[in-house]
């Protein structure tokens, strides 16, 4: 497995994971385009995909590091983190998460944090697996 930073060449395999991520969204392709160039050249974002041996995109994830009072320090917010559904259950979503560990690491941030769709259950259970815990209720209010 190979980690590959993002790349604005890369942005159609960005939007077909953001796609299948939020299933439940209708997305303007250049308005997620505009949007994935701003994470790209934002210095306290990362966006990677997980590539096999053979080149295919295998997963994607981005986030972001930002200072907190909760956590008197910085904290790294996962926010988008996908693997493809034929790679699912192989341990692809450990190495990504794994990756942003170290990420996290570098940047002296004290916890990792991130929210899951209520209907996500599998996602739920790999998260836990992986040692994170329920610490909260997600709220959004769209404008």
């Amino acid at each position: 497995m190979v980690i590959k930073q993002a790349t604005e060449q890369d942005f159609a395999y960005a939007f077909s994971f953001i796609e299948k991520l939020w299933d439940y969204n209708v997305y303007d392709k250049e308005t997620v385009k505009s949007v994935y160039k701003e994470v790209l050249a934002d210095d306290k974002s990362f966006a990677f995909f997980l590539c096999d041996e053979k080149g295919n995109y295998c997963g994607f994830c981005h986030g972001s590091f930002f200072p907190t009072f909760w956590m008197s320090g910085s904290t790294c917010y996962l926010a988008s983190i996908i693997t493809d559904e034929k790679y699912r259950g192989m341990g692809y979503g450990r190495l990504m998460v794994d990756h942003v560990k170290e990420l996290a690491k570098e940047r002296g941030c004290k916890a990792i944090i991130l929210d899951s769709g209520m209907q996500r259950k599998a996602a739920h259970a790999f998260y836990e697996k992986y040692g994170f815990e329920k610490s909260c209720y997600g709220f959004e209010l769209v404008l």
